[in-house]
């Protein structure tokens, strides 16, 4: 009967949506008359796997790798390239949209097809693609793959639908946008060039049409070649020849004139009226020596040539060309050259590509450029040029989330509503000023807030010490407030002996983060082996920050053997524990001396985030301590506690004092379960530059050898053996302290009521339970000491301790208890004092079907349990994974009901119901090729996670179903039907009489019918996922079909319009013409001839 039992009990807990009963209901101890037994919990669960899907929402930061750049200067959308196939595109705030090319071949360049909503993307695998953007996810329409050829530019006319290639042979090719496919019309290099002419003039480097006349094609050839094609002729106009190879090209309006960039840092201006020789040559940064030579410079790399309706001075603006001796000791500059006036800015990155902004589409009319936009190596800004002292525009988008590498990071979904406000209010005092005060001019799309919007916070720490909380909400990115933590120290100076003995690079680095909303308590662990408390204030304070010193470091001489260990006490003396002054016996240099030196003066803080605690690590025997593994604060308990691999720290932040220092071994008491040999001598502390290094490179993890992403213990997870046994301990391994977490719980299995408790996971994956006692009035809390120490309860997972949640019998998330917050420089008001008010979510409280007890979920890397407490009955298990590891794990709340978020080593994301740790979702979303990855990972309640995908963008991703179904609501659209503006008009005489010779049909030059089929083995056509019948379906969303109906119509009929205006004109003129001739002949019809 008792089998049948189990089996029913098996098969309810494993059914979807169904009630999860106990699979497992041996108990490890006898429950009390209060408490429930594992077959009183019945928990109806509601998650089912049709709740879940991955799907990635939206990047934010700065586009790492950058390689091009491009805008559309009628949509107002801008495009930048990456150097692993990503493609970032940007508008108005709000509208930022991400896409890969599968190959991850480098982005070479980007043509957008103007009001079109289309992007021709040229790759470094010599493929072109034309992509879709009149829908929220661009896609790939058509790809053509050059098979003989590889691509160096490419050039596509305003309103043509035939694309020029260049190759690097000096050949052109013609490719029809609309199908996708070659022209049969080749522009051969060795047609371009003399025939006299023995040396292959190099790779196309420039393709333009003139702005006179559309039937003529500008070639630049690396060499210094550079030819005006006529395309129907099919023939050379004029050749030019320069001695210096050149980089860029670029027209006056007028077509009489351009000017060339090239590798000597000069500039040549040529007339088409005298090709012969260059009518100026100019050298911007280079001088005449006194010996008559010329100073040598660095390669103009670009030049545009803008004229402006203002001034009767064009605008010349560069990047480098600087004097090989000025620019061993300056910045990458960009030069903006008006008339007499020389500009240089000097930039921190080395310059991409920069573009000038024109209101006009059209080449042929006056430019009026209004801003520059600049694509540096790792920075992106837009330069005013309306102004006489070009200011930078203010960035709307998160491009520094880079400023200093991103080290850790930590995300909060459903925050309190008015957290946001206040740290932006905070915030905005921070921001720099003397930006230009017009409106950013990438202003293109549309984006709305979406109806599923509730606060979101992203905090992300940093390598140089700064802590950055942004604003999340509603899929897009803001800064909100910086909080640098280097300002509680003082700076090294160079004659400290502990300045030149620092292990770290970066000593401030932040490691990790816990933060309380609901108290605004924050904390921040440092790779100093150091920890801040700090206090969130709405005015301005001059305070002491206190400081603590913790000498915790276990003795290698430790030999713990079975015997030992029932003799062992659960409290080792206290004196071992307590800091050392400078210079005792047996001390060295360092000893008892952390690695940081706090400022021990009253300090003036700014409102916002108030240092009012730092516990620092000491060095001992001449080593430095240990990292810190594992944190948790609790403002209901006034406690902090932190762990490492040595032992484990308890701070009463209330009283400023140390209320535990223990060693991982003492806090097992006599309960130990394993049989401990010898340690080995410590070892110095590795090099952990690897937390603050992000490499360029991506490194495949091995996982026996690869170091630790933010601890020593993680360390011990990647380098150790993964044996499923955990009953043997190697030598050379420590026992870290994992995972920390505060909570109403029992500390013992006879306890009748909850009490505050410790829970504390090790790398072994050992959990002890530590029972707090907290005197229960404010002025006793402030004065009477509080007492806790190890129970002697011991659980058991495989591998290292993650995470700990608690649920009630009813199934619901258990909150931790929080103080609410309040000012602490706050004006005091002497009739009613101040008093701290807790917000306490007992389990007792929080289910009325079960009086006591509650459940405890423990997830390691291995394995999670579901426990019942106080009887500490394993009511479920389930071994996650054999073969790899789980990196991180968190409960979260999804669809009104809690689950266990994981994500594996092998690149899985899971996810399993609670209580009863059903399998929901295990998707091979991503193989885990970096560090980074595993450092920055974080799930969070609404279905979300992110992680740092490089080193300058964060990915934010959904594993929620619903989320995924509402995701396109929430993304900008990136085309907006705009009416393209009309050429200026030219005159009535001027068009009328020979206007048309600007203009002429390529199709009949280029279309099958005139220049016939190319070669097929020249390139590869290769249709898009979506197929061209998909792609005006694909183009609705808030455009639809309709309005660009509309809008079609509409551009018709004022067309038609202008026609019969026209076609008026031309009659008037022709009746006055006619007029005006017969009244000449009747005047002169009687005159002879010699009157005449």
């Amino acid at each position: 009967m008792k089998k049948f039992r189990k089996v029913l009990d098996g098969l309810s807990s494993s059914s979807p949506g169904g009630v999860a009963s106990p699979s497992c209901g041996s108990a490890a101890g006898t429950p009390t008359a209060h408490a429930p037994t594992p077959q009183d919990i019945h928990v109806q669960e509601t998650l089912v796997s049709e709740n879940f899907q991955i799907c990635k929402t939206v990047r934010h930061g700065f586009p790492y790798q950058p390689t091009c750049l491009a805008f559309d200067p009628v949509q107002k959308i801008l495009a930048i390239g990456s150097r692993t196939g990503g493609i970032r595109i940007l508008g108005r705030p709000g509208v930022d949209c991400y896409s890969q090319h599968e190959s991850g071949a480098a982005v070479l360049q980007l043509q957008f097809l103007i009001n079109e909503g289309a992007l021709v993307t040229a790759c470094a695998d010599d493929t072109l693609h034309l992509w879709n953007l009149r829908q929220r996810r661009p896609a790939i329409l058509h790809s053509l793959k050059f098979n003989r050829e590889r691509i160096t530019f490419c050039h596509l006319p305003f309103q043509s639908k035939w694309l020029y290639v260049g190759t690097e042979r000096g050949n052109t090719h013609i490719v029809n946008i609309e199908s996708f496919v070659l022209s049969g019309y080749v522009i051969m290099w060795n047609k371009a060039i003399e025939l006299a002419t023995k040396a292959h003039p190099g790779p196309v480097v420039h393709l333009s049409d003139s702005p006179k006349d559309e039937g003529k094609l500008l070639i630049g050839f690396e060499s210094g070649t550079v030819v005006q094609w006529d395309l129907r002729a099919k023939k050379v106009d004029f050749r030019i020849y320069y001695d210096e190879a050149i980089h860029s090209v670029s027209w006056h309006h007028e077509g009489k004139q351009f000017m060339c960039s090239h590798s000597d840092g000069s500039l040549t201006m040529w007339n088409l009226r005298n090709t012969a020789r260059p009518i100026q040559i100019t050298y911007p940064h280079g001088k005449i020596l006194k010996d008559g030579r010329k100073e040598s410079c660095k390669p103009i790399l670009k030049v545009e040539y803008k004229t402006s309706r203002n001034s009767s001075e064009p605008y010349v603006i560069f990047s480098g060309g600087l004097s090989y001796d000025k620019s061993g000791g300056r910045r990458p500059t960009l030069t903006i050259m008006h008339g007499k006036a020389v500009t240089v800015l000097e930039m921190d990155h080395p310059i991409v590509e920069f573009l000038v902004l024109c209101d006009t589409p059209y080449s042929n009319e006056v430019q009026d450029p209004y801003a520059v936009v600049v694509l540096l190596e790792k920075d992106f800004i837009v330069v005013d040029l309306t102004q006489s002292n070009f200011p930078i525009f203010e960035n709307p988008y998160p491009m520094d989330i880079h400023e200093s590498p991103v080290t850790c990071t930590a995300y909060f979904a459903e925050c309190p509503p008015d957290i946001i406000p206040i740290l932006y209010s905070i915030g905005a005092k921070q921001k720099k000023t003397g930006y230009s005060h017009k409106e950013w001019p990438v202003s293109g799309g549309t984006w709305t807030l979406g109806s599923q919007t509730y606060p979101e916070i992203i905090v992300t720490g940093h390598a140089d010490g700064t802590v950055k909380f942004w604003d999340a909400s509603a899929i897009t990115l803001q800064m909100l407030y910086k909080l640098k933590t280097s300002k509680v120290f003082e700076k090294p100076k160079a004659g400290d002996g502990r300045a030149g003995e620092l292990v770290e690079e970066d000593p401030y680095a932040v490691q990790m983060v816990s933060w309380c909303p609901h108290s605004r308590l924050f904390c921040v662990v440092g790779i100093s082996a150091h920890v801040i408390l700090y206090r969130f204030s709405k005015h301005d304070a001059n305070t002491q920050i206190v400081s603590l010193e913790v000498r915790l470091q276990f003795d290698s001489e430790d030999v713990i053997s079975p015997s030992e260990a029932e003799n062992n006490p659960c409290f080792s003396d206290p004196s071992s524990h307590s800091p050392q002054p400078p210079g005792s016996p047996g001390s060295g240099t360092q000893d008892s001396l952390p690695c940081l030196k706090v400022k021990n003066r009253p300090v003036r803080m700014p409102p916002g985030y108030q240092a009012e605690l730092v516990v620092q690590l000491q060095w001992v025997d001449g080593e430095p301590p240990q990292q810190i593994t594992s944190l948790d604060i609790n403002s209901a308990y006034g406690l902090l506690a932190f762990g490492n691999c040595n032992g484990l720290t308890v701070v009463d932040f209330l009283q400023k004092t140390i209320l535990m220092c223990m060693g991982t071994l003492d806090l097992y008491g006599a309960a130990d379960p394993y049989q401990r040999l010898t340690r080995s001598p410590r070892k110095n502390r590795q090099s952990t530059s690897g937390l603050t290094e992000l490499s360029d490179n991506q490194v495949s993890m091995d996982m026996e050898r690869s170091k630790s992403p933010t601890s020593e213990s993680r360390e011990n997870s990647f380098s150790r053996s993964r044996s499923s046994s955990v009953s043997s301990i190697d030598r050379d391994t420590k026992e870290s302290v994992t995972t920390l977490q505060f909570g109403e719980s029992y500390g013992r299995k006879g306890d009748a009521l909850p009490t505050a408790c410790l829970w504390v996971g090790t790398s072994l994956g050992v959990v002890l339970l530590l029972p707090i006692s907290i005197p229960t009035e404010e002025e006793e809390r402030m004065e009477e000491p509080i007492t806790m120490g190890p129970s002697g309860t011991v659980l058991m997972l495989k591998g290292s301790v993650l995470r700990f949640a608690f649920l009630d019998c009813g199934g619901a998330l258990i909150q931790s208890p929080y103080e609410v917050w309040r000012d602490p420089n706050g004006p005091e008001d002497p009739d009613r004092p101040r008093r701290r008010k807790l917000v306490n979510f007992s389990p007792s409280s929080s289910q009325e079907a079960c009086s006591d007890g509650h459940l405890a979920v423990v997830c390691s890397e291995k394995q999670a349990k579901v426990i019942l407490m106080p009887t500490q009955a394993v009511l479920f298990t389930h071994n996650i994974t054999e073969s790899s590891f789980l990196l991180r794990a968190d409960v979260v709340s999804v669809c009104n009901s809690v689950c266990l978020a994981c994500f594996c080593a092998n690149g899985h994301i899971m996810t399993l119901s609670l209580p009863s740790l059903r399998p929901l979702m295990d998707i091979n979303y991503l193989p885990l090729t970096d560090l980074r990855i595993a450092r920055t990972f974080v799930f969070t309640n609404g279905g979300q996670a992110l992680y740092l995908s490089s080193p300058t963008e964060i990915q934010r991703l959904t594993y929620s179903q619903e989320m995924t179904d509402n995701l396109q609501d929430m993304l900008g659209e990136l085309f907006t039907p705009i009416e393209t503006p009309e050429a200026q008009n030219k005159g009535f005489l001027k068009g009328f009489f020979g206007g048309n010779a600007q203009t002429f049909d390529r199709e009949e030059l280029f279309g099958e019918a005139a220049a016939g089929k190319a070669s097929r083995s020249l390139a590869q056509h290769i249709p898009g996922p979506m197929g061209l019948e998909n792609m005006k379906a694909a183009a609705g969303g808030v455009v639809g079909d309709l309005a660009r109906a509309r809008i079609a119509l509409d551009q018709r009929g004022e067309r038609l319009g202008e026609l019969e205006e026209r076609t008026a004109l031309m009659m008037n003129s022709a009746e006055t013409f006619s007029t005006h001739a017969h009244q000449v002949m009747l005047k002169q019809k009687d005159k002879k001839w010699y009157q005449l």
